[in-house]
């Protein structure tokens, strides 16, 4: 285990990857608003990161057998962002659910998130250098 490899880098670097992810899905929609049939796509993750966090699981599972099933999310390393079609909606006649002032607001949003984030992991990298340094 190396020096910054902690929960907070591990989440830091999880929930950077995320909105990276979400800001190339977001910039597709855009691209595709034209695109007959076309449906929109988005990015899973804050919410099942926040479930994680919180300890919260609807049904939790203990494994005592390598055979069992596994309940819910057992480590950290099983949160990935995951990117989801909406399939249940149409905005335009052509089939297309893209609605550009929405995914403007959206990547918008997701720019702001992404910049408080590299902020956050600034910040916490620089009191990791003072601590280091002897508060110098």
């Amino acid at each position: 285990m190396s020096f910054f490899d902690t929960k907070s880098m591990q989440i830091y670097e999880r929930s950077l990857d995320a909105a990276s992810l979400r800001q190339k899905v977001l910039a597709n929609n855009i691209a595709n608003i034209d695109t007959p049939n076309f449906k929109r796509s988005d990015v899973s993750f804050d919410d099942v990161l926040l479930d994680y966090l919180n300890g919260a699981s609807a049904l939790p599972g203990m494994i005592t057998n390598p055979r069992h099933i596994p309940i819910g999310v057992q480590s950290f390393s099983q949160i990935q962002p995951e990117i989801v079609v909406e399939n249940s909606t149409t905005v335009n006649n052509n089939g297309n659910n893209v609605d550009v002032d929405s995914e403007m607001t959206q990547l918008a949003v997701n720019q702001i998130k992404y910049n408080l984030l590299v902020q956050e992991l600034n910040g916490h990298l620089s009191r990791l250098r003072t601590a280091i340094q002897g508060g110098r």
